[in-house]
């Protein structure tokens, strides 16, 4: 109480102070206590600098026990130094009742990071665990459960690096890159698995994206790992110039571009996305696009449709396959609420696509399985140098299943897609 006084009474002065040493250490509170209004003061005091001298806030090689949410956006020039852990509470009703909107789709984050010439270091070994287990167990397969928290927003983050750091078992999707521009971040590994239920539609470790961009532009993830059970990374509404290189995925559903198209009316748009230099392990696709039908049902997150725009040079080049149960999909029937068909109705668009030089191994004799919507039909399709064995028959796969699929290159379609997306 004394120190929140005196950090009312004379916030110059402590800034001041902040400024003279340019470093801020937070202490972990004791026993187990809540850490997070710690780390809040820290960004408030150093979080806060002019170009010509930088601030710097660093946590201990010990572990922060956060059992609040957390706000602190609108830094500048600031040096994060993570080397111990942070770890998320457990109290479930206190997160769904607490955790703050992201301005997407409903979505909510456990906190909300962000700001203008940002560097964040976590030497490989500075983690942000979710205890995202008690998650996995209670959400029990449940998409997007309302007020689930996404680990860590980053929001309004512009001419900034993040390198070094571990994400363990998050809660829901790990990051959000959203409103932000011109970030790089390297060197990150993500972990988010269910110890308890294996892979499938069913279980209970959906929604674990690795990352997500919403309005965001010149995104650069290099030298990833992620391991989770659902998108690797995924590209949503309006990201323009991502670049997904020199990584390697696990377990999940693939590099996903969407799900898009989800708010009736709206023109939105994904545009200039590459993905390069890709391992996948074990895992549904190496890559996959997906946009909602064009007949609304339902609100986001768990509904909606009917949206506008397009998605539009995207290239998927030197993937290499190990166990994967298919390769690339494309689907405009994405839907909820127990709702079918209309597979036909999206009017956005996906054009200028192209895969190049996939290699490896799955259990598919499908290379690409295309349903685009007969209202925007998809454009400008070109797939060259599949070198992949089908390990159930020991054969070349060789198949393209395509709907409303003009002008391909490449490749010639041999029948029509077997399946909806129903999530």
């Amino acid at each position: 109480m004394l120190r929140r006084a005196i950090l009312t009474v004379f916030p110059t002065l402590v800034t001041a102070l902040c400024h003279t040493s340019g470093v801020r250490v937070v202490e972990p509170a004791p026993n187990g206590a809540d850490s997070a209004m710690a780390i809040i003061d820290a960004f408030q005091q150093c979080g806060h600098n002019e170009a010509s001298h930088r601030g710097k806030v660093v946590f201990k090689n010990d572990t922060y026990h956060i059992k609040s949410v957390m706000n602190t956006t609108g830094l500048s020039n600031v040096d994060v130094d993570l080397q111990g852990t942070l770890l998320w509470d457990d109290n479930i009703p206190y997160w769904l009742n607490h955790s703050l909107p992201v301005g997407y789709q409903n979505q909510s984050s456990a906190w909300l990071f962000g700001g203008d010439n940002i560097s964040w270091v976590g030497h490989g070994f500075g983690t942000l665990d979710g205890n995202g287990q008690v998650w996995y167990d209670f959400v029990n397969g449940t998409n997007n459960y309302p007020g689930r928290p996404h680990q860590i927003t980053f929001t309004g983050t512009q001419n900034s690096y993040f390198s070094g750091l571990r994400f363990v078992q998050s809660q829901m999707w790990t990051m959000t890159l959203i409103h932000s521009s011109n970030v790089l971040l390297e060197s990150i590994y993500v972990n988010s698995t269910d110890s308890k239920q294996e892979v499938g539609f069913g279980f209970s470790s959906l929604n674990t994206d690795g990352a997500d961009t919403v309005y965001a532009d010149n995104i650069t993830f290099r030298g990833w790992t992620v391991d989770n059970g659902d998108d690797s990374i995924a590209m949503k509404a309006n990201s323009t110039n991502i670049l997904i290189e020199d990584c390697r995925f696990y377990t999940g559903l693939g590099v996903a571009i969407g799900s898009i198209g989800q708010y009736p009316d709206t023109f939105e748009y994904i545009e200039n996305v590459t993905a390069r230099n890709i391992e996948v392990h074990g895992m549904r696709y190496g890559a996959y696009v997906k946009t909602w039908t064009g007949v609304p049902s339902g609100y986001p997150p768990n509904g909606g449709g009917g949206g506008l725009g397009y998605a539009a040079n995207l290239l998927f080049s030197n993937f290499t396959l190990h166990g994967a149960t298919g390769i690339f999909a494309l689907t405009q029937c994405t839907h909820y609420n127990d709702a079918s068909g209309d597979c036909d109705t999206s009017q956005f668009q996906v054009r200028n696509l192209r895969l190049e030089d996939w290699t490896g191994d799955c259990t598919s004799d499908v290379v690409a399985d295309l349903q685009c919507s007969a209202a925007s039909p998809c454009t400008g399709f070109e797939i060259d140098g599949i070198d992949i064995i089908d390990t159930v028959n020991n054969t070349a796969p060789s198949n393209y299943l395509c709907d409303s699929v003009v002008g391909p290159t490449g490749f010639t379609c041999t029948g029509e897609p077997w399946e909806e997306n129903s999530r």
